[in-house]
């Protein structure tokens, strides 16, 4: 029932069992067929590594299976029970210490964790562990303070505590990183060169025992922890212990060249070399990693960036010291009417005559003075006429670090309330004037919330007329509900702040959006009277916006989802998948022979089978499903719901079974069949990847004779590139 379940934990369970008794059977028997003691104890370290990604309730069944399969080693050799017990209970002790404390520092470890900050939480934790546990074995088999129990302190501790550092590390890091993340060349066989070029010189340097060339092992070790990072590093010192403590303890290797060399000496020897090795590359390779990582994240900062400014719809530009623009936001285009490459040169001729010895002032005070600054001025349009830019700039040291500085200018068009400004400064007929005839709704709210004027188009929008707003609080006009949300942005305005914000209203039945922007008025003093609001509809925007959004992610022909829409849904499902350990289904669906009804019928008709499918697939999927066109006549279906083999195989013959049209061409019927290539995948996987096996899956389907499917099953073991497939009709097993 266990398994059936909860079939991960249990295959978790049973190599840890494997791992932990055959590490343990290594260690043991190769020490006492060299009648010296344990020169490394891997079986700690290794366990580090499952239990750091557990809760502490989640962990029993690890360390279960971690203390079974090391009583199972010692058992096997003939070791006495309840001391075997005693051990086997210290060393799960010593590994839970350390992943507890892993985990209470770091509880969730991903690619933004800087791993130097986890091996040093590591070290001081095992260096705690390896001494209390071995302490209390010490204890159990000598009186305390004995010459043997120090003797046993010593030697036990140091094989622990080394083992622990090796093996945690590496199982701390195949279970964190991954092996995808660990080789960034993705090339199997450059890593299995660099791995016999260290082997074979690492085998060489022991065999040479004339001669002291240990040296010589760290130049390809580091080459490949360089090359290939942390599956380098992992496999790297994997190697180099196993060589160096078989060869130590069979009496091989330049440790003899010491005079007098005991098998206790030599060991130790054995284990300072493994030691100082592991704390030469592993330091260069989370320098490595934390480079990449740092470098990621300046990609990703500089691609934020930039999508911000040419997506803004503000003026963005970078100006050097001679007056040349480094960038120029697409922006301009619409603020401005001019090309990027038009405007990436000094054009003062562009600034309103009686504007341009001010801003030369502002400019001069900015570079000399340094800070930031804000500007009001006029540019002038490619059709000619000029335009109000409001203007804040900051001067920065340059990004690319030669010493120079740049101005960071951010533009945006304000004309519209420049002219308002300028309107308010004149005479009150003058005001209802040219308010009365803007398309928006222009009223001033005093002190105490009244409306002192309002304009006409008001009757176009609320049908009030301005006479009957006239007097009333702005409570009373607009209602209890909508008074409280505009309540904040009144004290805003009314605390000197100029206000502009979205808001949506019903009005004569309809709902209706706006943006209003609330200007303090003051008097000559400078002291508040009240507040001017600017309100446009912009529910015709919105609409607009609504709808371009829709046809982005919408295929024109099918009414089904189009490719970028599928695109950027696939990633956040395998996410989700991922996060939540559910299996994901792919289906490629494509019609058979669609060239030839083409040729044969017309594109009308072809556009009528596309139209017909489509119009299939959509009723046949289900809620939170996904299925899209991403080609000329192919189909894709996205589905996370389906939790077993069966499931999938049922719902993807139901697909293909139901998916056979006929349509009406005159006076037959033209019958349409389908291809479909599918795959059900359990654990992590790309959507690069999970799209190329299930496109597999449709050219094994059409080698087949077309009008059929084919199933890939893909369970959490394969490695991304697939394995070697077992074929039965219409289901692949990977």
């Amino acid at each position: 029932m266990f398994f059936r379940h909860y079939p991960e934990r249990v295959w978790q369970c049973i190599a840890l069992f494997a791992l932990t008794g055959g590490l343990a059977l290594y260690s043991i028997m190769l020490a006492r067929a060299t009648h010296s003691p344990t020169s490394l104890w891997l079986v700690n370290g290794a366990m580090v590594g499952p239990l750091v990604r557990k809760p502490l309730s989640q962990a029993r069944p690890l360390l279960i299976s971690g203390f079974l399969g090391f009583l199972a080693a010692k058992q096997l050799l003939g070791d006495p029970f309840v001391a075997s017990v005693l051990l086997g209970l210290c060393n799960m002790l010593e590994a839970l210490l350390v992943s507890v404390a892993i985990r209470s520092r770091f509880p969730k470890i991903n690619s933004h964790t800087r791993f130097m900050n986890v091996a040093r939480v590591g070290l001081i934790s095992a260096l705690v562990a390896c001494g209390a546990c071995t302490f209390g074995v010490a204890s159990a088999q000598h009186f305390w303070p004995t010459l043997a129990f120090w003797e046993t302190f010593n030697s036990l501790f140091r094989s622990h505590f080394l083992g622990m550092v090796i093996a945690g590390s590496t199982s701390l890091i195949v279970v964190t990183k991954g092996w995808q993340l660990s080789e960034p060349f993705g090339r199997p066989w450059r890593l299995m060169r660099d791995l016999s070029l260290l082997a074979l010189t690492t085998a060489a340097v022991f065999c040479m025992s004339r001669f002291p060339l240990l040296f010589m092992v760290y130049p390809p070790l580091l080459l490949l922890v360089f090359r290939h990072r942390f599956a380098g590093l992992v496999i790297g010192m994997a190697i180099v212990a196993l060589i160096t403590t078989a060869a130590t303890m069979l009496d091989i290797g330049p440790f003899n060249l010491v005079h007098d060399a005991t098998p206790q000496l030599r060991i130790v020897m054995a284990q300072v070399f493994i030691g100082v090795s592991c704390l030469v590359a592993l330091p260069v390779a989370l320098a490595l990693a934390e480079h990449e990582r740092l470098q990621a994240r300046v990609r990703e900062s500089e691609l934020r960036y930039r999508m911000l400014a040419d997506n803004s719809g503000d003026l963005v530009m970078r100006i050097r010291p001679n007056g040349d623009r480094q960038y120029v936001s697409p922006s301009i285009r619409e603020l401005l009417g001019w090309e990027v490459s038009e405007f990436t040169k000094p054009r003062q001729d562009l600034i309103h005559p009686d504007d341009r010895e001010r801003i030369a002032d502002v400019v001069a005070t900015l570079r000399a003075e340094g800070g930031t600054v804000t500007a009001t001025y006029r540019l002038q349009h490619k059709e000619g006429h000029y335009v109000w830019i409001e203007a804040f700039a900051r001067l920065v040291a340059s990004p690319d670090n030669d010493g120079t500085t740049e101005i960071i200018y951010t533009g945006r068009d304000v004309t519209q309330r420049v002219l308002v400004e300028q309107a308010l400064q004149e005479s009150q007929a003058q005001l209802r004037t040219i308010a009365d005839n803007v398309p928006a709704v222009i009223a001033r709210v005093d002190m105490s919330e009244r409306y002192t004027y309002v304009n006409r188009f008001v009757e176009q929008v609320s049908g009030e007329t301005p006479a009957q707003m006239i007097g009333k609080t702005m409570r009373e006009v607009r209602g209890e509900l909508l008074y409280e949300r505009l309540k904040t942005y009144l004290k805003r305005a009314y605390a000197g702040e100029s206000v502009m914000f979205e808001y949506e209203a019903t009005y004569r039945g309809r709902l209706l959006q706006f943006q209003a922007h609330y200007v303090p008025d003051r008097d000559a003093e400078g002291r508040m009277r009240g507040l001017y609001a600017l309100t446009t509809e912009i529910t015709h925007i919105k609409n607009v916006e609504r709808e371009l959004l829709r046809l982005a992610h919408q295929d024109s022909l099918t009414g089904l989802s189009n490719r970028r829409y599928f695109n950027e849904r696939i990633s956040s499902v395998l996410r989700q998948c991922v996060q939540f350990g559910k299996p994901v289904l792919l289906a490629l669906v494509d019609i058979d022979n669609f060239k030839s009804i083409n040729d044969s019928h017309g594109h009308a008709t072809g556009d009528m089978v596309l139209s017909q499918v489509g119009q299939s697939l959509q009723r046949l999927v289900r809620e939170g499903e996904v299925v899209a066109r991403i080609g000329g006549d192919e189909f894709v279906v996205l589905s996370d719901n389906l939790a077993n083999e069966g499931s999938a195989d049922a719902f993807v013959h139901s697909l293909w079974e139901r998916l056979h049209v006929a349509v009406a061409v005159g006076t037959g019927n033209v019958d349409v069949c389908m291809s479909i290539g599918a795959v059900w995948c359990k654990g992590a996987v790309s959507d690069d990847v999970l799209m190329k096996l299930a496109d597999e899956a449709l050219y094994v389907a059409k080698a087949a004779g077309r009008d059929t499917y084919r199933l890939l099953i893909r369970s959490l073991q394969d490695s991304e590139s697939g394995a070697q497939a077992a074929s039965r009709p219409g289901h692949l097993q990977i």
